[in-house]
């Protein structure tokens, strides 16, 4: 009977490791929605700005990214009131965000909070009124797991979302 308990236990064991490595190595749900959510985004925000000839920025940090509405009336960057759809995204822990602008990795705030307030916003990513789009690359990741998916965009606002260490989305 002692036996029959101990084997018991070592299938237990090895189930449930097998389990949690699945989970690792298989595809982030988590992560995959946050880059399809924001692919989306871009792709309604360059129409949006086409057929309203107007220019939609993007700022990115560590933790999540917010848009803006430039106005050339005041000349300045405004964040959009009362526009659910262009609301700031805040990633839940422990998912982050890297930006990568011209091939170089830009140095992101930790998050919206650690930002001076008193200071003019400046977008990293401009989605401008004639249809092209900054061309830059965001990598949305965990702290603990080596996987990430990146969200390419072009300057003529096509997209594209590659994983690295988790199985093609």
């Amino acid at each position: 009977m002692l036996e029959l308990l101990v084997v018991a236990t070592i299938i237990a064991i090895f189930a449930g490791v097998a389990v949690l490595s699945l989970g690792s190595l298989g595809s982030d749900r988590e992560l995959q929605r946050e880059v399809t959510r924001l692919q989306s985004l871009i792709g309604v925000l360059a129409e949006e700005a086409v057929l309203e000839s107007r220019d939609y920025g993007l700022f990115f940090s560590e933790t999540g990214y917010r848009f803006y509405i430039y106005d050339y009336l005041t000349l300045t960057w405004l964040e959009p009131i009362g526009d659910r759809l262009l609301v700031e995204r805040t990633l839940d822990e422990p998912l982050q965000l890297s930006l990568e602008l011209d091939d170089r990795e830009v140095r992101l705030a930790q998050d919206f909070d650690a930002m001076d307030t008193n200071e003019q916003p400046e977008p990293q990513v401009i989605l401008f009124g004639t249809g092209e789009v900054t061309p830059f690359e965001v990598g949305f990741f965990r702290d603990f797991n080596g996987g990430r998916f990146v969200l390419s965009t072009e300057f003529d606002g096509t997209t594209s979302v590659t994983s690295d260490g988790f199985e093609p989305i």
